[in-house]
């Protein structure tokens, strides 16, 4: 008698199998080709993650084609189309489950294009599974078109440059060279014969151009050779951040528009911070996701102009990761002594800076920002978070070393 309730226990888990086979079955035939093609996306951007070679590939081989394609398209609008583009996705990623709920039965009353076919309006979880099949494509956009950047060897490997160790006298003497170049580019600097009106103004026409030209003829001559890809486009246009009151608020003088390959400036930059902000978004544009990179190609770039306002701006950019190093490294005694040693004029200026965008920030913003930044890029295989801007120095010290060349002289 035993058996009875054996068998039709073993019946009822048979029902059930079978059940949630054709359960999963039927969801699965539910999918349409849009939701296979994210998933073949969604796989392929989380294998390139993994996969260092498939990074590489990707960086040198797949993005100078879509960044070709894009840039060049994105390039057409005078104002930053990935701005509006983040924008827009915010307001119906927040608006849109509220008037599918909440908004659509009761406007449907006053206008019947609203309404429902045969009033079968979504349930929630449709209107969320929505919202979250669209932030995924976002999400793939974002790693195809160029996010997938963050995959690609570091700097050292696409060089064969070393980290190098460095004591307290080559630091020193590194430390003064730069300061010699730098104190000798502030008497000689084009902004000289307008410096006040320059230096207190906004970046003009005549000076984007130039810094455009300057940085392009600069990109197109390392290449390859430094780890970097050329210019895929020769016309690039640097638009303005839409929102620029909240982004020197939230003190983001650039940013990477990674869905329309552009990149963008902060309409509040001061000319001589200009070139090296332009040079450092160019670098990323170029695929480098890294930002104490993208600090040292724009720098190498800058320094290497035969424009000397370019030039200064490309030594001037580092000023305060150098500052912060002679402080940590050779000690505050041995601080105080190299800020003595840097000319007045230029000592002005970065506290003129500094209270200039001070003057302009929201703690809570920028405090918010740097924490999600942070996250991001943790996120993305920059471990060191935000610390990643100041490893610069480190990087110039290594290319220096690896080149075996001086590249303060001049």
């Amino acid at each position: 008698m035993s058996r009875i309730p054996n068998t039709f226990v073993t019946l009822q888990k048979k029902t059930k199998i079978s059940y949630m086979i054709r359960l999963n079955s039927l969801h699965i035939s539910r999918l349409k080709w849009r939701h296979w093609l994210l998933l073949v996306l969604l796989s392929l951007i989380t294998l390139t993650k993994l996969i260092p070679l498939w990074g590489f590939i990707y960086t040198t081989r797949i993005y100078p084609i879509i960044g070709s394609l894009l840039s060049p398209i994105s390039g057409l609008f005078p104002f930053a189309v990935g701005d509006i583009f983040i924008a827009l996705s915010i307001v119906w990623v927040f608006f849109y489950p509220i008037y599918e709920i909440k908004w659509r039965k009761q406007l449907a009353k006053r206008f019947f294009f609203l309404a429902a076919k045969r009033g079968c309006y979504p349930k929630k979880k449709v209107v969320f599974g929505r919202v979250a099949e669209y932030l995924l494509w976002v999400y793939a956009w974002f790693y195809i078109a160029w996010g997938l950047n963050y995959s690609q060897p570091n700097i050292y490997c696409r060089t064969g440059m070393k980290p190098v160790e460095v004591s307290e006298a080559k630091f020193r003497e590194f430390a003064y060279r730069y300061a010699d170049s730098i104190n000798y580019l502030s008497e000689e600097t084009a902004f000289d014969d307008q410096r006040e009106s320059q230096f207190n103004g906004m970046v003009d026409d005549g000076l984007k151009n130039r810094v455009r030209d300057a940085v392009l003829k600069g990109y197109n001559e390392i290449g390859a050779k430094e780890g970097i890809n050329a210019p895929f486009n020769q016309h690039p246009h640097a638009k303005t951040m839409l929102f620029t009151p909240l982004s020197s608020m939230s003190g983001v003088t650039g940013s990477m528009g990674p869905f329309f390959c552009e990149f963008t400036l902060n309409g509040d930059i001061r000319p001589h911070d200009y070139p090296a902000i332009y040079a450092h978004e160019f670098a990323h544009l170029l695929g480098i996701a890294n930002e104490g990179e993208a600090n040292f190609y724009s720098y190498i770039v800058c320094t290497a102009s035969s424009d000397k306002a370019v030039k200064f701006s490309g030594y001037y950019h580092i000023f305060f990761h150098v500052l912060r190093n002679v402080f940590d490294i050779l000690g505050e005694k041995e601080g105080e002594k190299f800020l003595k040693y840097i000319r007045p004029e230029i000592i002005q200026l970065a506290k003129s800076d500094r209270n200039y965008w001070l003057s302009k920030r929201c703690k809570a913003l920028d405090a918010a920002q740097d924490f999600i930044f942070d996250l991001y890029l943790r996120g993305n295989h920059v471990a060191e978070g935000r610390k990643s801007y100041s490893g610069v120095v480190g990087l110039i010290l290594a290319w220096e070393s690896h080149h075996a060349k001086r590249p303060f002289d001049g």
